[in-house]
């Protein structure tokens, strides 16, 4: 029995730990292949993100050209006669408005209301920042 035990002692002691964990060459091509796979996902975030940006200046402009058509009409109401036109006015914080009124009878004028989001804060509403346009055309009431 003593040359059993003694036997069995020497097997264990004799095997070596076998290494655990992960070389560096394993590393490396994990982290290229991670680095690959997220780069497009990054890219799609970042589309994503300016997308909601656009979409975001689009809605408020629309909000706040429909909310100027409909003060001009009620204005228009009582006071048919006056001019209504305006250059770059500013209508919430960074957004613009630009109001263009022309008679085409004594009767019937055209509103052309352009309103866009200020990206380069000169407080002029440029083409290129116009997001919004809606025209329309008043007619004389009585």
């Amino acid at each position: 029995m003593y040359r059993k035990l003694i036997k069995i002692l020497k097997n264990k002691n004799s095997t070596k730990p076998k290494a655990t964990g992960f070389t560096i060459i394993e590393v490396a091509v994990a982290s290229g292949l991670f680095i690959i796979a997220i780069v497009p996902i990054l890219q799609a975030l970042t589309t994503a993100h300016t997308n909601t940006l656009i979409i975001e200046h689009r809605t408020q402009s629309l909000a706040l050209a429909q909310t100027k058509l409909n003060e001009i009409k009620v204005r228009s109401i009582y006071n048919y006669a006056a001019n209504f036109t305006e250059n770059d006015s500013v209508l919430d914080g960074s957004y613009l408005c630009s109001v263009i009124d022309t008679s085409v009878t004594s009767n019937l004028r055209n509103i052309e209301i352009s309103v866009g989001y200020d990206q380069n804060v000169n407080t002029i509403l440029e083409a290129d920042e116009v997001d919004v346009t809606l025209m329309t055309q008043f007619a004389k009431r009585w």
